[in-house]
């Protein structure tokens, strides 16, 4: 049945006049776990009153409509576990999935993060313990942390080429795994696709389970993502760079998993300790603002997609954060296009956007997600 746009919080035009306390976008307060009575989703999430939870109403719209002008698919918002707004656009509603693109990294670490807590393997392991062509060769140094980390020095052409080129690939992890070694792991930063894809071997062999089958069992099922699952090359690999088809309402559920610190309605699907680590503090010391395949908001050198970073410049550079005006601890799953998987824990909110992606036109960015926190909710 197809679903017209929608915007839940249009009707609330009548918020209460508060004053707009900007102290939520930069006190960097961690949030320490479910607050009373909040909610986990069963098989829907629970709604919520926007005005209730904080929000003024007229300008949580006036970004939708901001974010609608960018081509967007999709927004969900989150707070203290109930769904207070959403909205559809181009045809779309709450079951519609979609290529979430980069976004998949962030499961594919939280993956990583599972078998760990499984004894399947350890991140300081070297990778060559699973993939074994590497052994013996300059590869036999990097370490599954350090294709968490994108420092693991694995061969990089340019942000484009590389994605084109993995891309491309009939045999994407038979492609990646024969890539060479440009440098020693931990010199350089630089969001590498292909490297990224290993994971894939990687987490096959220390598992026994492709990470599609894996995903579902660990992961999917158990948060009723209904609605989403990983992808296969032309091979039978699992995309781990990308190829995750997910919705707004679905990945909202992965955020508040990470949100929640790995806790689920009384179940514990990922480790507290790995939400710390990968998204709690910058996982290598070239650029502040990644975790392992989380981007983060915390202060010092910042490398992004476009611009990779050596060790020497990153001693060099200033130090920002990806988004000035948010909250340090605020971090974000991020895809071609501006797919936004926003978590602030400071705040206890988390906000979805999914929309089409291209190269050449514009798309939403988290400076404009992270406006929901800093500026539409005026009641901490």
């Amino acid at each position: 049945m197809p679903f017209s746009a929608r915007r839940r919080v249009a009707s609330v035009l009548a918020a209460v006049v508060m004053t707009a306390s900007a102290a939520v976008a930069s006190s960097g307060s961690a949030f320490a776990g479910p607050v009373g009575d909040d909610p986990y989703p069963g098989a829907e999430w629970e709604r919520g009153d926007p005005v209730a939870a904080g929000f003024d109403p007229a300008k949580l719209a006036r970004i939708a409509e901001e974010l609608k002008a960018d081509k967007s698919n999709c927004l969900a918002v989150v707070r203290h576990g109930r769904l207070v707004a959403d909205w559809y656009w181009n045809g779309t509603g709450p079951e519609s999935a979609q290529e979430v693109w980069s976004a998949t990294k962030s499961v594919t670490s939280t993956l990583v993060g599972i078998a760990e807590a499984e004894h399947r393997l350890g991140i300081e392991d070297k990778a060559s313990k699973y993939v074994p062509a590497w052994a013996g060769t300059p590869s036999a140094e990097v370490t599954v942390k350090d294709l968490l980390s994108n420092d693991s020095g694995r061969h990089w052409r340019s942000a484009f080429d590389d994605a084109v080129a993995v891309f491309a690939a009939q045999d994407r992890t038979a492609f990646a795994v024969s890539q060479p070694q440009d440098v020693a792991p931990g010199q350089f930063w630089a969001y590498n696709n292909t490297a990224i894809q290993t994971l894939d071997a990687v987490l096959q062999k220390a598992t026994g389970d492709k990470p599609i089958d894996y995903a579902r069992k660990k992961l999917l099922e158990p948060l009723g993502m209904r609605h989403s699952e990983m992808t296969r090359d032309q091979a039978g690999n699992t995309n781990t760079f990308m190829g995750l088809q997910s919705t707004c309402q679905d990945m909202a559920r992965f955020g508040y998993l990470f949100l929640r610190n790995g806790h689920w309605d009384g179940t514990q699907p990922v480790p507290e300790q790995w939400v710390v680590d990968a998204t709690g503090k910058p996982s290598q010391d070239i650029s502040a603002a990644y975790g392992y395949l989380w981007w983060l908001n915390r202060l010092g050198p910042v490398a992004t997609v476009q611009n990779p970073m050596t060790r020497e410049e990153s001693a060099q550079a200033p130090h920002t954060q990806l988004v000035p005006s948010a909250p340090q601890d605020m971090y974000w799953a991020l895809g071609l296009g501006g797919q936004i998987v926003q978590v602030d824990p400071g705040s206890d909110t988390v906000v979805v956007r999914l929309g089409p992606a291209s190269l050449n036109s514009p798309s939403a960015s988290p400076a404009k997600t992270a406006r929901i926190v800093t500026e539409a909710l005026v009641r901490p």
